[in-house]
């Protein structure tokens, strides 16, 4: 069976809005160094290697929004699907501290192979769907550690990261400002401003209304937490989009 670089769920689903999850998959295709990148097991299942529950909590959010849902099917320590061609951290050989030992020697040759075999058909299965809807809504999730080594506990349980284009993203905002028993953060913790990433790709450079999800990982590390915090989120944006 041929490898696909990207699992697309829901196709068909009405509503014209987009999921998508860039740091879906741990996995590494048979074709790059064999399909073992040189790190123990413990670390593949490690944030270096994907957003934890990431994926799950997509495909929640999607049949909940009645809304397809395009997840990445390879580790972004074999390619970063969301950094743009020319970002230096596209292909890391050092991350977080763990060297990857099958990036160490990794040429420009081998950073365009791995860009024909997972990151272009990956953006171009997101431009394909793109071109089903009517200017769709694009949501991106991920999600981000608790705590950094060295630094203090991260507050926040959500995120919402925006770009120069903040329309949906100050929709969420206000409208989960209406409950005080979650801490949310406004490009926290991290800035939705990447050249080049998937957000500016295809949501900014279009024009689409978009907004990027961080959820902490210790929330929806397992599957009833993914489908508890994509239940918390959908009426959420429901609202946030029919307001803007």
């Amino acid at each position: 069976m041929k490898y696909s670089p990207f699992v697309t769920s829901g196709e068909n689903r009405p509503a014209n809005i987009i999921i998508l999850c860039d740091h879906a998959a741990n996995s590494v295709p048979a074709e790059i160094a064999a399909g073992d990148l040189g790190l123990p097991a413990d670390d593949m299942e490690r944030h270096i290697a994907y957003d934890i529950g990431a994926a799950g909590t997509s495909e929640h959010l999607g049949r909940l929004l009645d809304a397809p849902v395009v997840c990445s099917n390879f580790s972004r320590l074999v390619i970063d699907p969301n950094r743009g061609a020319d970002d230096p951290t596209l292909l890391m050989r050092l991350y977080d501290g763990t060297l990857i030992p099958a990036n160490r020697h990794a040429d420009a040759a081998e950073l365009e192979r791995r860009m024909d075999l997972c990151h272009r058909p990956y953006h171009a299965e997101v431009a394909r769907l793109i071109e089903t809807k009517d200017r769709p809504v694009l949501i991106s999730v991920h999600s981000f550690t608790p705590q950094l080594r060295g630094r203090p506990p991260r507050p926040w349980e959500i995120g919402v990261l925006s770009n120069d284009d903040r329309r949906l993203s100050d929709s969420l905002l206000a409208e989960l400002a209406r409950d005080t028993s979650v801490t949310i953060g406004d490009n926290v913790p991290y800035t939705g401003y990447l050249t080049g990433d998937t957000m500016d790709q295809h949501a900014l450079q279009n024009g689409l209304l978009h907004t990027l999800l961080e959820l902490r990982q210790d929330l929806i590390a397992t599957p009833d937490g993914q489908e508890k915090w994509a239940s918390y989120l959908a009426p959420h944006l429901q609202v946030a989009i029919s307001r803007t």
